[in-house]
Order: structure tokens, then sequence, then C-alpha cells
């Protein structure tokens, strides 16, 4: 009886863990999803920082219909990644954008792939074997550290990340420095703007406050693509320095 009661605890955990950005219902307004209790608010925004999503759930990363609920290659012709960029995927996770990266900016090229948990890095590690990717290097990264290379990066890409980092702020000066005067910062982030999108609230965004948020730290605006499905592609470029 003990170890089939803790078969189903584990299994609840996994299932929870799994399922924590979608909405338990098809659509929402702003009243029927709470911030989670004692969230942290974004100090120029005011938004909520979502909590940052386990490695425990790290199978809907590559759940089978993530390739048509955010079409990612879309996403990456739209964004535009060319051979011999230098890339990073922020929050990388199971690699899911990070082997779709790898191809692009061969040959030549580099991805730096970052997490701050190294269980997902572990479970990077296994894909990049298994699939024998090359050109892709995992890093470690912290709250308040990138580990990315000062002035190296053509591309930082953060991909339903963003809203997550519960240092946003010194975040994003560790990845202006990572960038190279002509690099771009890209966010794809779920639209808060649309309440038939189905993610819970904390881990969307709207345009406006991912522009309030990143402006403040020193990059300029560049444009908006809506051509996915579900989330907006945010562009921003470093603020030319005086």
């Amino acid at each position: 009886m003990r170890l089939g009661h803790l078969r189903r605890c584990l299994f609840s955990i996994l299932l929870i863990a799994s399922l924590e950005h979608l909405s338990p219902a098809p659509t929402y307004g702003e009243a029927q999803v709470a911030a989670p209790p004692a969230a942290a608010v974004h100090p120029v925004s005011g938004r909520h920082i979502a909590q940052v999503m386990s490695h425990l759930g790290a199978d809907w990363l590559d759940r089978p219909e993530r390739n048509t609920e955010e079409q990612p290659d879309k996403a990456l012709d739209d964004i535009g990644v060319k051979p011999g960029d230098v890339v990073a995927d922020v929050g990388a996770g199971t690699g899911y954008y990070t082997v779709k990266l790898a191809s692009r900016v061969r040959p030549g090229g580099r991805v730096y792939a970052t997490d701050i948990q190294p269980e997902m890095l572990e479970k990077l590690r296994t894909r990049l074997a298994a699939e024998k990717v090359s050109g892709v290097e995992p890093v470690l990264a912290h709250a308040d550290d990138s580990g990315l290379p000062a002035g190296a990066l053509d591309l930082i890409l953060l991909v339903d990340v963003y809203h997550e980092l519960s240092e946003p702020q010194r975040m994003l000066q560790q990845l202006k420095s990572a960038l190279k005067p002509t690099g771009r910062l890209v966010l794809l982030e779920f639209r808060k703007e649309d309440p038939a999108v189905p993610i819970r609230l904390d881990h969307k965004m709207s345009v406006a406050e991912a522009r309030l948020e990143v402006e403040h730290e020193g990059f300029v605006f560049d444009r908006v693509s809506e051509v996915l499905p579900w989330q907006h592609i945010l562009v921003f470029r470093p603020a030319a320095r005086p």
C-alpha cells in the first residue's frame, strides 16, 4: 500500500508540473486566473513574475502539439537566423529550439544554450548526443548571471522564458553586455492581450509590458511580429552607447 500510494503521489506531482503553464479552462479573463501567492512584482511594470517551470515538467516542452501551437520554424524564419551567426538560446530547457538554431547557424556558427536548472542541461546534453547535434555549448546560468561571453552574440533568443526571470533587470543588463552592437534580443511571449490563448495569465505578456520593461534597461524596440498563433515575436536592439 505504501509503495502504491507513493507512486500515485509522484504521478500527481509530475502531472501538475507538466501542465503548470496551461489554463484549466479553454478561455478566461484576468479575474479568473490569480497570480501565485506571494509572487514577485516587477518594479517598473508591476507585472507578477511567474514561477520557473520545473524540470519535472520538461516533457511539456517536447509535446507533439507544440509544433502546431507555436510553429517554431515559422518563428525562426521571421526572426532570421543565418549561417555563421553566434546565438544564445536562453532558458533552453530540453533544447527544443536549440537543435533548430544549431542547424540554421551551420556552417561556422555557434549556439550557447543556457538554463538555470542543471537537470535541464542534462536533458539537453542527452538530446544533443542522441541527435548528433554539434556546435552547441550548454551553459549553466544563474538568476542574475547569463553565463554568456561579453560582446559575442548576434542574437539572443528567449522563448516563453522572459516572464519567468526572477531578476529581469539584472539579467537584461547581462544580456545587453553579451550582444554585439548590431545584435538583437528577441522574446517570444504568449499574448496576454488574447484571452483565447489557453495559457496561465502569469505566463503571458502584453507588448506594452515587454516594451516598458526591456526599454527601461537600455534597449530600443525594433518591431513586433504576430505571425504565430499564440505568441508575440518582440525584437529589441541595444541602445547605442554614448
